[in-house]
């Protein structure tokens, strides 16, 4: 039995969806569609929760600095140079800005005295339904880290915001959510 699909689901229509694997942070799950040619199709979806990252940055005596993190990243066996970021996934009701100041505090120990929202982005939305906001922070002070297992290895790095930029031209950094970032923040002019 088809489905009639909602007004704006693009001519998709669902006839069936199942678990494929779950774990605590991620679902993958597989439907079966209708496409709007009428061809039956699978589609494989990633679910995720929200996720926030975070642009710290600092007003330093030659210019503004930004603080980056560097940490193995498993699934593509490098370290990579990102924006602190995460979620919360045992804190479903927290606020987004509440989980980049928590985050923030985790990852490098920084709390900001300002928390801008700089906009929504969606990580992946071919596979994924996971999606994030952007924030930049300003007024910061160093404190303890409070790092999860899963982060030990993680370092903290202070970069001028040319030298920033630099990193994302020569390919240093790759990570697309710390570029998408460091995008969305300079187009509203905060930096």
């Amino acid at each position: 039995m088809t489905h009639s699909p909602p007004p704006d689901a693009g001519g998709y229509a669902t006839i069936s969806t199942r678990t494929a694997y779950e774990n605590p942070w991620t679902r993958v799950r597989e439907d079966i569609i209708i496409r709007p040619n009428g061809r039956q199709g699978l589609y494989g979806v990633v679910e995720r929760g929200d996720f926030v990252v975070i642009l710290p940055l600092w007003e330093g005596p030659d210019g503004p600095r930004v603080t980056l993190i560097r940490q193995y990243r498993y699934p593509i066996q490098k370290r990579m140079w990102e924006l602190p970021m995460g979620m919360w996934e045992n804190s479903p009701d927290a606020t987004p800005e509440d989980v980049a100041r928590g985050e923030l505090r985790e990852e490098t120990g920084l709390v900001a005295d300002c928390m801008r929202d700089a906009g929504l982005m969606y990580q992946g939305a071919g596979y994924t339904t996971q999606k994030g906001r952007a924030y930049l922070a300003t007024g910061l002070r160093q404190g303890p880290h409070q790092r999860e297992d899963t982060e030990e290895d993680i370092t903290c790095h202070t970069v001028t915001l040319p030298e920033m930029q630099e990193m994302i031209i020569d390919g240093r950094i790759t990570c697309m959510v710390t570029i998408a970032t460091f995008g969305l923040i300079r187009a509203r002019g905060w930096i």
